[in-house]
């Protein structure tokens, strides 16, 4: 068994970079540490110790895989306060990026998509 303790990073396939490097940095307040022009993206989130905690890579591809097909559901991320969490909702309205809200008895989450339609979970 490896004794995995979390996710460090993830890494997506996006139809446009510089359309979705933009949303994450506007939603999530990430901010680019390093990439490509035109090919990659690394992006971090302020309070994260990791190198990156999102890649983005261009892909030629304008083809999106069915809502249900085998792969990638969600991302998800942790905020520290209910406060922090009814913040998120307004950018992600303003966004228009808010897809939903879910009140999981211990936990609240919100869900949205990027331009690319990857979903994305904040709780």
């Amino acid at each position: 068994m490896i004794p995995i303790t979390r996710l460090n990073h993830a890494v997506l396939f996006v139809r446009e970079l510089d359309r979705t490097v933009d949303f994450y940095e506007r939603a999530f307040g990430f901010e680019v540490i390093s990439g490509m022009p035109g090919k990659a993206a690394f992006l971090r989130a302020k309070n994260s110790a990791n190198h990156h905690d999102l890649g983005l890579f261009a892909t030629p591809s304008r083809t999106r895989s069915p809502l249900g097909a085998p792969g990638l559901y969600h991302l998800a991320w942790e905020v520290p306060t209910i406060e922090d969490l009814a913040a998120a909702r307004t950018t992600f309205a303003e966004l228009g990026a808010l897809a939903g809200e879910s009140d999981h008895g211990a936990t609240k989450s919100l869900y949205g998509t990027d331009p690319d339609g990857n979903e994305f979970e904040v709780m």
